[in-house]
Order: structure tokens, then sequence, then C-alpha cells
């Protein structure tokens, strides 16, 4: 069998997006000029460090058969790739983010930010879906009692229709029987 190859993919498929350099480019150096030329360059070597950590670190993650690229793994690529001296910021930044983002998940909640107990809740809700059936009851008990007036008056329509035309039936009726006579 063949040797499937992959895909090849334009530059523009794996880079930065260039906004998001240049921003960071002019933060970390509000006071420098950067020419054109040398943000292209700052791009192309931060995608190809990302390129080369990913795939550094995507080898560590199978020879632990694991599915998923953990945290654990890019540092161990960091430091066999030759930048150890990163580690120790690269896991205070990690130990940040893990802080914000359980922040973020105890700020986030709902049941935290009405300042009501799960029991007054409930009950709240259960008055909501009571009210949700009464309103429902009424709406079908409308809907019937339309149904059943239409249904009345199409039947008295009927009948009036039925006795209409047994009288215009009766009167004809009456009406050759007296010129039978005649």
């Amino acid at each position: 069998m063949d040797d499937v190859e992959p895909p090849v993919c334009q530059d523009d498929d794996l880079t930065l997006p260039r906004s998001a350099v240049n921003k960071m480019v002019k933060e970390l150096l509000p006071h420098l000029r950067v020419a054109n030329n040398s943000r292209e360059l700052i791009l192309n070597c931060c995608t190809e460090f990302i390129l080369l950590l990913s795939s550094q670190s995507n080898e560590i993650c199978e020879k632990r058969q694991k599915k998923t690229i953990l945290p654990e793994h890019v540092i161990e690529a960091l430091q066999e790739l030759g930048f150890g001296t990163y580690v120790p910021e690269v896991e205070d930044v990690l130990s940040n983010f893990k802080t914000q983002l359980s922040h973020r998940n105890k700020g986030n909640k709902k049941l935290d930010k009405m300042g009501l107990s799960e029991e007054e809740l409930i009950r709240q809700q259960q008055a909501l879906f009571a009210e949700a059936r009464q309103q429902h009851y009424e709406y079908e008990l409308a809907q019937h009692n339309a149904a059943m007036e239409a249904a009345a008056a199409t039947a008295a329509g009927a009948q009036l229709a039925l006795q209409t035309q047994t009288s215009v039936t009766q009167s004809n009726n009456s009406a050759d029987d007296d010129d039978d006579y005649d």
C-alpha cells in the first residue's frame, strides 16, 4: 500500500492572526516602531514555534497513549526542545488560568446571583408550571366551547334547512293535492 500524504496547506491556513501578533508587539514594545517585514518575520517565527511545540507535545501524548494533549505534555515538550528556562513562567500562567477559570465558574452560577435558595426556586418553578397548566386548560376549554358552539350552530342551521325543505316539500305536495281535486 502507498503511504497517504497529508493534504498540502496554504501558508495562511497555518498562521496566527496578524492582528493578534500586531497587538502583542504594540503592547510589548509600545515605544518602538516595527517595520512590516519584521512583523511578518515575527508572525512566521511564532507560527513555526507553535507548530514545533504542538508537534512535540503530540508525540509525547501518543507515547503516553493519550488522545488529548495536556498541559503536562506541553511543559515536557518545552523541556525536550531546549526551552526549559520558560517552564516556571508557563506553570505560573497555567496556575493563573486555572484560578481565573475556577473563579469564573463560581461567579457565573445563576443560583448564586439570584440570592434565592434552591427550595425557593423549585417552589417558584412549580408555581409557574401550575400557572401554565391553568392557562393551557383555559385555552383548551375555550377551544372546546367554541367548537361546541360551532357544532351547535351547524346543527341548528342544518335543522332549519331541513325544516325549510320539509315545509317547501309539504307546500308543494299540498299544492299538487289541490290540483288533483279541481
